[in-house]
């Protein structure tokens, strides 16, 4: 399940634009399969500036823990305080209810650099 209208990371992160230069972002459906049942999800700062490539979090499963990478260079403006208690969303539903944080991105010119779904199914083939 790859949503085309979504761009992605070679890191298995989804990006969708949102209102102006917000984006938000969450780890794609490959990846969470990948990782299997996820207990814990650490999430960046609200306010905090990040860098596109920078570590701002992890998703920690049954099986593994992996790190969480900005997708482009901005301030987070939210975060899913849901998966606090309920990490699982990452699971049920990572491409809404499992969604991690929004960023406002300081280039939006940036989001181009990004795969969109043709080029992300080939890289998870």
């Amino acid at each position: 399940m790859i949503p085309e209208q979504l761009r992605y990371t070679a890191e298995h992160e989804w990006v969708e634009r949102r209102d102006g230069d917000v984006v938000r972002v969450g780890i794609t459906d490959f990846a969470q399969n990948a990782l299997g049942d996820v207990v814990f999800v650490q999430l960046p700062e609200v306010g905090a500036q990040v860098r596109a490539g920078d570590v701002i979090g992890e998703v920690e499963s049954t099986k593994s823990v992996s790190d969480v990478y900005a997708p482009v260079t901005g301030k987070i403006q939210s975060c899913n305080d849901e998966l606090s208690e309920s990490p699982e969303l990452v699971n049920g539903d990572p491409y809404q209810a499992g969604w991690m944080f929004d960023i406002a991105v300081e280039d939006s010119g940036s989001l181009a650099a990004l795969l969109d779904a043709g080029a992300y199914a080939k890289l998870t083939e």
